[in-house]
């Protein structure tokens, strides 16, 4: 756990350094969403109906846009070869790395989700249900985000190997994610949704930190 805190601990004061970089998620998140209303029409319900594909959408890509650097920059330098010889277990390095790319796009993002849903004239209660639906889902789009990045690091653009092996398996996630809502709100439990994506995030953090050990050993 040591390990694991002082990785987490050292990435966030990275991102600090670089607060352009790491808003860009948020700000792609904001213009995205916030651009759908041009292109589908100004009508109230028609909105508040494709309110939560769109945020969830807008989410899945924004989470994408700093997969690329997630390890990239650690390998041209040295220093993620140093982390795998000190010590450290390569899946405590992985689940510090998918935790600090949670704090820095996921966390984010749940917080300007309910601007979003004001937007498109969401309910209250709809929003509650799709901020939940954001802090159970976004870890597991950390977690397979990381697996894909440590998988193709070295190669050249691999950004869009990256979105090729992460977004089909980040797809059942938004499916549920934006159901919870579409079902409160013709009366439905959401409940069922939410079980599926806590099944989901329970897979991922006991399998996701495992095999992106296993690629980065293999890369590096």
């Amino acid at each position: 756990m040591n390990g694991l805190l002082a990785i987490l601990a050292r990435d966030l004061r990275l991102a600090s350094r670089r607060p352009t970089e790491a808003l860009m998620p948020v700000v792609f998140f904001v213009v995205a969403a916030s651009l759908f209303p041009f292109g589908v029409g100004p009508e109230p319900a028609m909105l508040k109906q494709i309110a939560p594909g769109i945020v969830w959408v807008c989410a899945l890509l924004s989470s994408m846009l700093s997969l690329g650097s997630m390890y990239a920059g650690d390998h041209a330098d040295g220093s993620l070869e140093q982390m795998l010889i000190s010590g450290i277990s390569a899946v405590e390095i992985a689940a510090a790395k998918s935790l600090a790319h949670w704090f820095m796009s996921g966390l984010p993002l749940i917080v300007v989700s309910p601007l979003l849903g004001l937007l498109f004239d969401m309910a209250p209660d709809s929003i509650g249900i799709m901020m939940l639906g954001l802090i159970i889902g976004t870890p597991v789009l950390s977690l397979l985000g990381s697996m894909g990045s440590a998988l193709t690091l070295g190669l050249r653009n691999n950004a869009i190997l990256i979105l090729l092996i992460v977004l089909p398996l980040c797809i059942p996630v938004l499916i549920f994610g934006a159901g919870a809502v579409s079902a409160y709100e013709v009366g439905l439990a959401p409940d069922g949704h939410f079980y599926l994506l806590g099944a989901l995030l329970l897979l991922s953090a006991l399998g996701a930190p495992v095999a992106t050990a296993a690629a980065l050993r293999i890369s590096v």
